[in-house]
């Protein structure tokens, strides 16, 4: 006797939440006026074509080359530089946005005052403020405040990343074991001994794994600031599509996927000695 399989009682639901993401997602596409037949197009397709094959070879000249090494390590240097000062911001910042090292919460059962609640939001506003402004806008800024170049695009990662740094960091502290820091605090010890000796060994393996993969977002970022002037790889190859060098464009797209694949490596390599 042939038995029919039971009906899926989530059918029903799925079906409409898939009509519904599609009746969402037309107007979208609608708005912005996607056409995907333009890629098909005869003519399109004939000018994309002999616009990437004036990528080919790629530049390999010594004096490109030597060029193409300054840049490479100017992209880096804004990296970390603008990491560093994104550190001396972060962390005293988030020391003082989180409730980790609250002395009202260690004699409340580890719920702080609302007063103390309430100072902390000014810092927590900064952080939110700092982050909800993109690299590229702050870049754009700093080009008009401090010149082209290399420190427009170290101030944007430095201002953006301390505010993304900031809350995280601010967020790590407070998801830690905090019986080792209310037992420092209510023996008497400071705040900044509770946060070295409670706090930091807990947090500091999660702490320096986000660190770095910020730091390897830090240089893709960094090249993409540099079409708005602020140095590196991406000003090199805004010049370089400006003078119709496919050659060149090619030769640091390349220096760029190597870079940013080096990068992932080292950081994969940190998190795996840091588990």
């Amino acid at each position: 006797m042939l038995t029919t399989a039971p009906r899926d009682p989530a059918a029903l639901p799925r079906l409409l939440i898939t009509v519904l993401a599609l009746l969402l997602l037309w107007p979208g596409l609608s708005l912005s006026e996607l056409d995907l037949a333009v890629l098909v197009d005869g003519d399109n397709t004939r000018a994309m074509g002999n616009f990437l094959a004036g990528f080919w070879p790629p530049a390999h000249d010594a004096e490109f080359l030597t060029l193409l090494g300054r840049a490479t390590l100017e992209t880096l240097a804004i990296a970390t530089a603008g990491m560093s000062l994104a550190l001396l911001i972060a962390i005293p910042a988030a020391l003082l946005a989180s409730r980790a090292l609250s002395l009202s919460a260690v004699h409340r059962g580890g719920r702080p005052a609302w007063w103390a609640n309430l100072a902390r939001w000014p810092v927590r506003g900064l952080l939110i403020f700092l982050r909800s402004v993109p690299e590229i806008v702050w870049a754009l800024l700093f080009v008009r405040a401090v010149g082209l170049g290399p420190t427009a695009g170290v101030l944007a990662i430095a201002i953006t990343y301390a505010g993304m740094l900031g809350k995280v960091y601010a967020e790590i502290f407070e998801s830690v074991d905090a019986r080792p820091t209310r037992a420092l605090l209510g023996a008497g010890s400071s705040r900044l001994a509770a946060f070295a000796y409670g706090v930091l060994p807990n947090a500091a393996g999660e702490m320096l794994s986000y660190t770095v993969y910020r730091w390897e977002c830090a240089i893709r970022a960094s090249v993409v600031m540099g079409f708005v002037g602020a140095g590196g790889l991406g000003q090199q190859i805004d010049l370089s599509l400006r003078m119709f060098a496919g050659g060149e464009v090619a030769s640091m797209l390349l220096t760029f996927l190597l870079l940013v694949l080096l990068a992932d490596q080292f950081s994969r390599l940190l998190r795996a000695r840091l588990t």
